[in-house]
């Protein structure tokens, strides 16, 4: 497949789909997280797909794609982090979480991989 830009990029195509799903999930979180577990939710997953493309802007620098892909590996693991203290606090349920957890955890493998296979 020939990339013509990032939107061609599986990465950016599921860590997009994932930030439009953490804000539909957030909608249902109490008002009183609106400063505080909803706003980082949205940041974290937000700067994943952000980094990916900040990145891919500079993709003639493998070094420097590869900068933006290690923060947006680092917002995963925030993302999920976050996810975690979600469900300890009720926010959402075992089997969502569940299903997040795994979905985030290949983006971070397809992340990492890219990265590594980047030249």
């Amino acid at each position: 497949m020939v990339i013509r830009g990032y939107e061609d990029l599986e990465v950016y195509k599921i860590s997009y789909q994932l930030t439009l799903k953490m804000y539909e999930i957030t909608r249902k979180y109490p008002a009183e997280e609106k400063y505080n577990l909803i706003s980082q939710i949205r940041r974290s997953s937000m700067s994943i797909v952000l980094n990916i493309v900040e990145g891919y802007g500079r993709k003639d620098s493998a070094k420097e794609f590869k900068h933006f892909l290690r923060n947006a590996l680092g917002s995963t693991n925030e993302t999920r982090v976050l996810l975690k203290i979600s469900r300890d606090l009720g926010y959402i349920e075992e089997e969502e979480h569940n299903n997040l957890e795994e979905e985030y955890e290949k983006l971070s493998k397809m992340i990492y991989r890219l990265m590594q296979s980047w030249k």
